[in-house]
C-alpha cells in the first residue's frame, strides 16, 4: 500500500508538472516570470529590468537589484532610453535599466554562446530601440543576443566630493559602466532560463560601447563576466589629462571632483541632496558639459589602462577589435591650415613636429584628409594598435585586429572625394540591418555584411572569428601584426594601416604617460 501512495504522489506530481509548464513565450527569472513574443523561429522579450530605477535617491548611486514581481510581467516592448539630448525611438526616462534579448533556444537546457551589445553615442547618448541594432539576425546565425542599457552623460558619470563621501567605496562617477556590471552579473544569473551559456559570454559594442568594452576587460569588478570582447572603435589605453581631446580623455577622481563642484555652480545648487530634487529633465547634462565621461577612480577603473596591461592587471579573454578608415570625418572641424598647424601644437607640445611630418600637408593643401587621419589615428587607430600589442604581449588570449574600409570610390568634383568609412558605418554591416533602398548599397556591402556577421558571431561561439568558408583571419601577434581588411566583397589580410604614423603617436603617448609629460599636460 505505501508503495502504491509513493506511485500515485510521484504521478500526480508528473502531471501537476506538466500543467504548469510555462509557455514558449514566458520565462521565470530570478525576479519572477516575464513573457516576450515569438517572432519568426525566435523568442523576444524587451524591456527586462535588470536594476532598480535609479531615481530619487538613487540618483548618483551605483545600480541596485530590481525587485521581484508576482505574476507575469509583460516584456514585449522597449523601455525608454537614458536621459539624454536626443530622442530615441523608445523615448527616454531617468528609469532606463532594462535590457533585450532575442533568442533562438526553445528549451533552457541548449547552452547557447550569448553576444552582449553596448551601444555607442559618446556616453552622452544611445539607445537599445534603434533599429540598426535589432538583434534579430545575429540571433538567427546561432547566439542569444542581448542588448544592454546604461546610464549617460552627467546622469552616468557625475563625480563629486559629496558623492565620494556617501560611496562606501569612497569613489564617485562611474555610475554608467556599473550599469554595465550590474546588466552583466544580471545575464550570468539569468541567461540560462533563456537557453544561453553562462559561460560563453561576448560582449562586443561600438563607440562608447567599444570603450566600455575596453574599461570591462580592465575592470577587477567585471571579471569572470565574460569570455570574449569585441571593441569596434574604441579602446581607452590613454593617460589621464585635465583637459581632455579624443584619446585623452580620461581625468583621474581627484580632477572630476573638482568639475563636479563647478558643474553644481553652474546647475546653480549647494548641494547633491539639492540636485537630486531637482526634475530629470531640468537637471542640466548634455556633450561636452563637465561630468559626462568615465574617469579612473581607482575602483572601477583601477589605473591608467595602459599601465595595467603592461602589468598584466587585465581580464585576459580572447579580443576581436578594430576600427574604420575614415573615423576623423565624424570629428574634424579643420578651417585651415593654420588652423591645423596650430591645435597639432597646442595638443601635442614637443611632439607637434614630428606628427605633422608622420601626417604631413601635401601641395594641394588637402588638410581636411591629413587631419582626419590624425584624428582617426589618436582616438581609435593609437588605441587598437596599442591594445592589440599589449594584450599579444602580456596576455594568453588570442587578439584579431581589423580595418573596416567599405565605401564607393567617390569621383572628383564630389564634396565626398578622398572619403572612406566614417565612424559608425560598421555597425549596421554587423548586425545586417543595411538600407537597401540606398543606391550606394551594392551586393558588396551585403556580402560584407554577412561575412561580418559570420565573422562575429563565429568569435562568439568559438573564440576564433573563422570558420563557415570565411577567409581565414590570423591572430595579429607583434611579430606577425596581420591585420583583417574587412572591405567587399571579399575581406583580404593586410599590414597595420599607418604603422609608421602610429609609432610616433606611440612615443607621444609614452611621454605623456612619463613625470615630464603629465606635468606639461597639467
Amino acid at each position: 500500500m505505501k508503495r502504491i501512495n509513493v506511485l500515485i504522489i510521484t504521478v500526480f506530481a508528473l502531471i501537476l508538472g506538466a500543467c504548469t509548464k510555462l509557455p514558449l513565450n514566458q520565462v521565470k527569472t530570478e525576479q519572477g516570470i516575464v513573457q516576450g513574443t515569438i517572432e519568426d523561429s525566435l523568442r523576444v522579450f524587451k524591456g527586462i529590468p535588470f536594476a532598480a530605477p535609479p531615481v530619487g535617491d538613487l540618483r548618483w548611486k551605483a545600480p541596485q537589484p530590481p525587485a521581484k514581481w508576482d505574476g507575469v510581467k509583460m516584456t514585449t516592448e522597449f523601455a525608454p532610453a537614458a536621459m539624454q539630448g536626443g530622442n530615441p525611438p523608445s523615448g527616454k526616462s531617468e528609469d532606463c535599466l532594462y535590457l533585450n534579448i532575442w533568442t533562438p533556444a526553445m528549451s533552457a537546457n541548449e547552452k547557447i554562446p550569448v553576444m552582449v551589445y553596448i551601444y555607442g553615442g559618446g556616453f552622452s547618448g544611445g539607445s537599445t530601440s534603434e533599429p540598426w541594432i535589432s538583434g534579430e539576425k545575429l540571433a538567427k546565425k546561432g547566439v542569444v543576443l542581448v542588448s544592454i542599457a546604461y546610464r549617460v552623460n552627467q546622469f552616468g558619470f557625475l563625480a563629486h566630493p559629496e558623492l565620494s563621501a556617501e560611496s562606501p567605496n569612497h569613489v564617485s562617477g562611474n555610475y554608467g559602466i556599473l550599469d554595465q556590471i550590474a546588466a552583466l552579473q544580471w545575464v550570468k544569473k539569468n541567461i540560462a532560463a533563456f537557453g544561453g551559456d553562462p559561460s560563453k559570454v561576448t560582449i562586443f559594442g561600438e563607440s562608447a560601447g567599444a570603450i566600455s568594452v575596453s574599461m570591462l576587460c580592465a575592470s577587477p569588478l567585471a571579471k569572470g563576466l565574460f569570455s570574449g570582447a569585441i571593441s569596434q572603435s574604441g579602446g581607452s589605453f590613454g593617460p589621464t589629462r585635465p583637459t581632455t581631446y579624443p584619446g585623452e580623455n580620461m581625468k583621474t577622481l581627484a580632477q572630476a571632483e573638482k568639475d563636479g563642484e563647478v558643474y553644481l555652480q553652474k546647475a546653480g545648487v549647494a548641494s547633491i541632496a539639492e540636485l537630486r530634487k531637482i526634475e530629470a529633465d531640468k537637471v542640466p547634462s548634455g556633450f561636452g558639459m563637465v561630468g559626462g565621461w568615465p574617469i579612473v577612480d581607482g575602483y572601477v577603473i583601477p589605473d591608467d589602462q595602459h599601465k595595467l596591461y603592461e602589468a598584466g592587471k587585465y581580464n585576459d579573454v580572447p579580443v576581436l577589435i578594430g576600427y574604420n578608415s575614415d573615423e576623423g570625418a565624424s570629428f574634424t572641424w579643420v578651417r585651415s591650415t593654420e588652423d591645423f598647424v596650430s591645435g597639432i601644437k597646442t595638443r601635442y607640445g614637443k611632439f607637434a613636429d614630428a606628427l605633422l611630418e608622420a601626417y604631413p600637408l601635401d601641395s594641394g593643401n588637402v588638410v581636411g584628409k591629413t587631419a582626419r587621419d590624425l584624428s582617426r589615428d589618436a582616438a581609435f587607430g593609437w588605441q587598437t594598435w596599442a591594445w592589440a600589442n599589449l594584450q599579444a604581449k602580456t596576455g594568453k588570449s588570442k587578439v584579431f585586429y581589423y580595418y573596416f574600409d567599405q565605401h564607393p570610390d567617390y569621383p572628383k568634383g564630389s564634396p565626398r572625394y578622398g572619403y572612406g568609412s566614417p565612424h559608425a558605418q560598421d555597425v549596421s554591416y554587423v548586425f545586417q540591418h543595411l538600407d537597401t533602398s540606398n543606391p550606394e548599397i551594392t551586393k558588396a556591402d551585403l556580402d560584407l555584411s554577412e561575412a561580418m556577421a559570420t565573422y562575429w558571431t563565429n568569435f562568439a561561439k568559438y573564440g576564433n572569428p573563422n570558420g563557415n568558408g570565411l577567409p581565414e583571419w590570423p591572430a595579429f601577434t607583434p611579430e606577425k601584426p596581420d591585420v583583417m581588411y574587412l572591405t567587399g566583397p571579399t575581406p583580404f589580410v593586410g599590414p597595420v594601416p599607418s604603422a609608421k604614423s602610429l609609432e610616433v603617436l606611440d612615443r607621444y603617448f609614452e611621454w605623456r604617460r612619463s613625470p615630464e609629460g603629465a606635468e606639461w599636460a597639467k
